[in-house]
């Protein structure tokens, strides 16, 4: 099965954010078909992925995963747009965190830790926290000036943060389903 582990965003958030990509469909044309959007209700910050495991692991990793990470509650605001790769076409375009980045940082070192030591490999790059609004089919350098003609300064939701949860994704044809499998509560 596939997992990872996220936090959740309130419905506040998802329906603050939904607005958002409003917005950005309308900044970048309603009728551009090359951007395929995340639906609100699949959105949650990525942690860590784990990736595809058998069940006898995956049991292992929900048992970890249920007990609490010694780390405060703390509050996530979104502001500000950017895009994955740094140069060139991009491929993803994000909501950062622009408050809370510190904490979430924090309790992703502290998941990835705890998952180590269950052979789950770490992530090479540095974790940058951020919500994937969307992503190209196909794109060019260009979309880049469209993101930067979209962005504000804004908030654009926050949200209260208190656990992390692990997800079971999976794929099919009519898109990304995911099924909490544990959650994680902050303790700190």
């Amino acid at each position: 099965m596939r997992l990872f582990v996220a936090i959740d965003l309130d419905d506040a958030a998802r329906a603050a954010i939904g607005d958002e990509q409003n917005g950005l469909m309308r900044a970048f044309g309603r009728k551009d078909r090359s951007l395929r959007w995340v639906r609100p209700e699949q959105m949650h910050l990525t942690l860590v992925f784990v990736g595809n495991v058998d069940d006898g692991r995956a049991a292992s990793i929900v048992e970890a995963m249920e007990a609490d990470i010694a780390a405060p509650p703390f509050t996530i605001v979104f502001a500000r747009l950017g895009v994955f790769p740094p140069y060139g076409a991009p491929s993803v375009l994000w909501l950062g965190v622009a408050a809370g980045v510190c904490e979430a940082i924090a309790v992703q070192r502290a998941v990835a830790e705890r998952l180590e030591r269950l052979d789950v490999p770490r992530e090479r790059r540095p974790y940058h926290p951020h919500l994937t609004l969307a992503r190209w089919r196909t794109s060019k350098p260009s979309d880049r000036r469209k993101v930067a003609e979209a962005d504000r300064a804004d908030e654009a939701a926050r949200v209260g943060v208190a656990s992390v949860t692990l997800y079971r994704s999976s794929l099919s044809a009519a898109g990304p389903s995911y099924a909490a499998l544990a959650r994680a509560r902050l303790s700190g």
